[in-house]
């Protein structure tokens, strides 16, 4: 057979060609490799609130209204200071160990939920001012020209509650004091803990947010008729 030198400059084109699409071929595949051995980036976590709350006007109420009542901010006494971490108990375990959900978040720190919470309930027979706002200072003439009262509220527990791997529920408890400013200065009108405990649906951080929302809820609904007991029977 007669080789001629254009068959062999031919051959060695056609071999260089191949070895180069052979390199970016394994190179192209070396990339894709290296996207896929990427790591995720890590999952959000959930977003909580206590819900939308009423949706639709409340009855009208023919009652008398109540007294402008001052609602000063909730303390978290019991709780990490501007957290909004969800927080659990493991009493079967480890109770005196508060530990944070790390795929769960509140939207706000537990206080400030709270906070609104009271102050809807509150809010449905009386005007709900805050302490340190003018309104909070003015003189009610109804009220014999008295100051409105005061009421402060430290969150002292907020969290799920496990009594076995499987049973679980939100537990609230809050101490609520009601106090009367006069010249002499405050005078306490009451004070007591409320401590409400509701069964959670699920072992989870969902069934936690969920129990500790309708704790809350409790909660609001006996403080607010025992200030009607403490607080709007002046003398």
């Amino acid at each position: 057979m007669k080789i001629t030198i254009k068959n062999i400059a031919a051959s060695a084109y056609s071999s260089s060609a191949k070895g180069i699409f052979g390199l970016g071929l394994s190179a192209a595949l070396l990339v894709l490799a290296g996207c896929s051995a990427l790591p995720a980036p890590p999952a959000r976590p959930a977003l909580y609130d206590f819900g939308p709350g009423a949706v639709a006007p409340a009855p009208t109420d023919r009652r008398a209204p109540l007294p402008p009542l001052a609602l000063a901010d909730v303390e978290s006494t019991g709780l990490p200071e501007g957290s909004n971490a969800v927080l659990y108990r493991l009493a079967y375990a480890d109770g005196q160990q508060l530990r944070p959900y790390s795929q769960a978040r509140w939207s706000q720190p537990p206080a400030q939920l709270v906070q609104q919470r009271l102050r809807e309930q509150l809010g449905q027979r009386r005007a709900i001012l805050k302490a340190d706002d003018g309104a909070a200072q003015a003189r009610d003439p109804a009220q014999g020209g008295k100051l409105p009262l005061v009421l402060r509220v430290e969150l002292e527990e907020f969290s799920h509650l496990f009594t076995s791997p499987t049973d679980s529920s939100g537990v609230v408890r809050l101490r609520a004091t009601v106090v009367e400013l006069t010249p002499a200065g405050e005078s306490l009108r009451g004070q007591r803990v409320f401590i409400a405990q509701q069964p959670a649906r699920s072992a989870d951080a969902a069934g936690g947010v969920a129990a500790l929302a309708d704790a809350s809820g409790r909660v609001a609904q006996e403080l607010a008729a025992w200030v009607e007991q403490v607080g709007d029977a002046r003398p």
